[in-house]
This record gives structure tokens, sequence and C-alpha cells, in this order.
């Protein structure tokens, strides 16, 4: 059966993200690629490992991979470790805000906000990695 762990070094909760400095530049390069829009829309619902990602979202392993490491790097994705009982682990991804507000700042730079998603009511069914 498996289980995730939860994100606890993730001090984020729900409304604007103001904690960690966002990449505007990052964010809208994920933004503006088909691949990865369809990987956010794939993951906020539910948890998917990158094997899952290329099947549902129609694109190649390599190409998924890349994808989420391009997400999870302007911080849209988290990863989470799916324990199975088998011993054998992966990685899962999953669409880590509710919104994105792209504002000019007065100095003419790019500003991004983000609000944090509902904390996830699976709970019950999660279980933190020893160490973490």
């Amino acid at each position: 059966m498996p289980t995730t762990n939860p994100d606890v070094s993730d001090g984020r909760t729900r409304g604007w993200q103001t904690d960690d400095p966002i990449d505007p530049q990052a964010v809208l390069a994920a933004l503006d690629d088909d691949a990865c829009r369809a990987i956010l829309e794939a993951t906020s619902g539910e948890s998917l490992t990158a094997t899952e990602l290329s099947e549902q979202c129609e694109i190649p392993m390599s190409t998924a991979y890349r994808k989420v490491e391009k997400l999870t790097e302007a911080d849209l994705v988290e990863e989470k470790v799916r324990i199975n009982t088998s011993g054998k682990h992966a990685t899962e991804y999953r669409k880590n805000f509710d919104d994105v507000l792209v504002s000019i700042a007065d100095g003419g730079g790019i500003e991004i906000e983000m609000t944090s998603p509902e904390p996830d009511t699976e709970s019950a069914s999660t279980a933190p990695i020893a160490g973490d």
C-alpha cells in the first residue's frame, strides 16, 4: 500500500506566499510551456509520478522528467516520496499553488505572488519518513 510523506519542512499556510523569493523568469518560463501547463493541470487534483505524468499528459518520459524539474525549480510543484511496502519508492509531484499574480513593479521589474493550496485533507493516509 503506497503512502506519502508530507513536506513537514515547508512552513506554508493558506494565503499569499512571502517566505521564499520567487524567480519570476523561472515561473513565467514554466507557465509559457505547453507540457508544463499540462503537468500542472494533471497534478492539480492528485500527486503523480513521472511515469503517470508521461502517460496522462501523453509526453515522453524524458520530457516528463525535464518538465517536472523545471516546475520544481520554479516552485510550482512539490516533490514527495511515495513509499510502497514492496520497498520500491517513487517520487511524485503535485501542483503547489492555487493562483499566480504577475505584476509590474514601480521600477519596471516583474513581481510574482502565489497563493498556497488548501492543506491536504488526506493526512490520515500519509506518514512522515523517519529522519525528516
